[in-house]
């Protein structure tokens, strides 16, 4: 039997056959962004959220899979400065919203893959926020060892219903929309 799993292996490598099936490439957290836009009636603001650590599944030269986890604690605002960013990150921080206090990480698992060609995979994944999961949809492209995707988030899924129409009437201008898109860059 040990001269069968010896023959059958070196058939595999005289023929360029690996036996590993799927490589995991660990994206860089340093050198990966996640930038966010929050819409409002009367504007916008946006800012950045840190990776903690990720990784995508390769089987040969194409996606498989994908985990990843969002340091929530990291949310900052970009588009303020002094007082007003300091009250927008803490009330993004605060139950209202993320309530990272409870809900440290956020994270993303692939669960479905399509091959749309020229290294563009149409994802299916599952996104956890504040201990919720629900699935969402992107477009990842992929070039070399960089990929990116832009993800539309509808916070209302999560229980996040500070200013929300879904869960309040009468806002008026003081209304957020419920989605928010994340611009995701990933380096591995």
């Amino acid at each position: 039997m040990k001269n069968l799993k010896t023959i059958a292996l070196a058939l595999f490598v005289a023929f360029g056959v690996s036996s590993a099936t799927a490589q995991n490439k660990k994206i860089n957290v340093e050198k990966s962004t996640i930038n966010w836009v929050g819409k409002k009636v009367t504007g916008e603001h946006s800012g950045t959220i840190n990776f903690q650590e990720g990784m995508l599944i390769f089987k040969g030269k194409n996606v498989a899979g994908g985990n990843f986890t969002v340091d929530m604690t990291s949310i900052n605002t970009t588009d303020l400065t002094g007082e007003w960013k300091a009250k927008l990150d803490g009330h993004l921080k605060a139950d209202d919203f993320f309530g990272t206090d409870k809900f440290k990480t956020a994270t993303l698992k692939f669960t479905k893959i399509a091959d749309k060609g020229n290294g563009v995979y149409g994802v299916t994944a599952d996104l956890t926020i504040k201990g919720i999961t629900k699935p969402v949809n992107f477009d990842l492209n992929v070039k070399g060892n960089n990929a990116i995707a832009t993800v539309v988030v509808d916070r209302a899924k999560y229980d996040i219903k500070y200013g929300s129409k879904s869960f309040f009437e009468g806002l008026g201008d003081k209304t957020i929309y419920d989605e928010f898109e994340l611009k995701v860059s990933l380096q591995f």
